[in-house]
């Protein structure tokens, strides 16, 4: 190597990127198992995504308490003795509760999956949900809420999810003081027994996974009463508000606004939402996007704006987000307009573009170092039902789209008069 000349600059352009194809297995009660082998540390993540979210409570905030409660007691071992379980063997066990789906992730050296095996197969099978427990859960969470209320940016990502989805649909809904503290720990217990105990699950296991782990996994999470999911959730439709634009005046005192501009937008499965991430890169995804080069680079009214779709599994939705003062709050609104406008009337330049596409392949490139992001991108398509050609078709799209392209999806989806509009000071 010579190193008095500089080495020669590849765009990521050029890259060839592949995504690691995964193994498949079933367990003895067909639970599905998808396994990346990589890494070279003896180090392994393994998740259990069960059907367990909100799109199944029957009361506000059951899905979350049960999936936290989890780890707080079995028929065999004490919250305590859970916590020393993995602590002792130096693991760390996650549990997680979104909408659709909910989740328990154990991070661990993969010579101890043997040792804590058992103790995952105890929480999903002999979880008591104990009621002091769930007492000192909703304490918690009572508190957690009460301090978040007061802040404008959490109190305007709770509105605007109502505008745009109803806040009876679980994308939209909200919990408050009352109903965290009205959670019984008999439905709890119902919700776990049937979501849990005798629910859906898919297993994604990634990183230098042992010889006898698929061994190991039917003799602990093979002999539950679990199934393979259908990977479908109910169809609940969105019941978005008529009204389009909102002043919340939330603190008297307030000097910064949190804004969010907002419209519904097709999931994965449209023809147009890879093409459309890469326009949304060039609005206001990345730091050096539109969006952040006007108002915060050049009309300093926020330290930062961003854009992004949702990633949601049924209709998702198209997010502008940021905080301003309050007395910029209308002209940072008027230029995030301006720059839609923009992008309909100008075709994208094409070092911006260059760009553009640089960072997204080498966001993506990022992504793929190492196994666990790798099962983690193969998550994402598997629970998202799109096809194993989704991610290569989603990199020949961003070397390949034009400007006339991005011209014609922002007169098409950038509309402002489309978009809800929200300020909470």
């Amino acid at each position: 190597m010579n190193r008095t000349e500089m080495p020669p600059i590849k765009d990521a352009l050029h890259f060839d990127l592949r995504l690691k194809p995964y193994d498949y297995y079933e367990l003895n009660n067909g639970v599905p198992v998808y396994a990346i082998h990589a890494g070279a540390q003896e180090v392994l993540q393994l998740e259990l995504v069960f059907y367990a979210g909100n799109f199944y409570e029957s009361q506000k905030g059951i899905a979350a308490a049960t999936n936290f409660l989890l780890k707080n007691g079995t028929e065999q071992r004490s919250a305590f003795q859970i916590n020393e379980d993995f602590e002792y063997y130096g693991a760390y066990c996650n549990r997680a509760c979104y909408n659709e789906t909910a989740v328990i992730s154990l991070h661990t050296l993969s010579k101890h999956t043997d040792k804590l095996l058992p103790v995952l197969e105890d929480m999903i099978s002999n979880s008591t949900m104990p009621e002091d427990e769930l007492s000192i859960y909703k304490q918690n969470a009572v508190q957690r809420l009460t301090v978040n209320l007061k802040k404008s940016e959490f109190v305007a990502d709770r509105l605007i999810n109502g505008y745009l989805y109803g806040t009876s649909h679980p994308y939209g809904t909200s919990n408050n003081t009352d109903d965290i503290e009205a959670i019984p720990v008999d439905q709890v217990r119902a919700f776990y027994d049937r979501y849990y105990r005798n629910g859906q699950c898919a297993i994604f296991v990634a990183g230098h996974l042992p010889a006898n782990l698929i061994e190991s996994m039917n003799r602990t999470l093979g002999g539950l009463k679990l199934s393979k999911p259908t990977f479908t959730a109910p169809e609940i439709l969105p019941a978005p508000a008529a009204e389009k634009k909102y002043r919340i005046e939330h603190d008297a005192n307030g000097v910064q606004g949190a804004i969010r501009i907002a419209t519904s937008f097709p999931n994965r499965h449209h023809p147009d939402f890879k093409k459309v991430m890469v326009l949304n890169t060039v609005f206001g995804g990345f730091f050096g996007s539109r969006l952040m080069s006007n108002i915060r680079e050049e009309k300093g009214y926020t330290y930062g704006i961003y854009s992004y779709l949702q990633n949601h599994l049924a209709t998702t939705a198209w997010m502008i987000s940021t905080e301003a003062g309050k007395d910029v709050a209308e002209s940072a609104i008027a230029e995030v307009y301006h720059e839609m406008l923009k992008l309909q009337t100008e075709p994208v330049g094409a070092d911006e573009l260059m760009l553009v596409k640089n960072y997204m392949l080498g966001s993506i490139l990022g992504d793929l170092d190492g196994p666990f992001h790798i099962i983690g991108r193969w998550k994402n398509i598997i629970l998202n039902r799109v096809d194993a050609s989704y991610f290569d078709e989603s990199i020949q799209v961003i070397k390949t789209i034009t400007p006339e392209e991005l011209q014609q999806l922002a007169k098409q989806y950038l509309q402002p008069e489309h978009f809800y509009e929200l300020v909470v000071v």
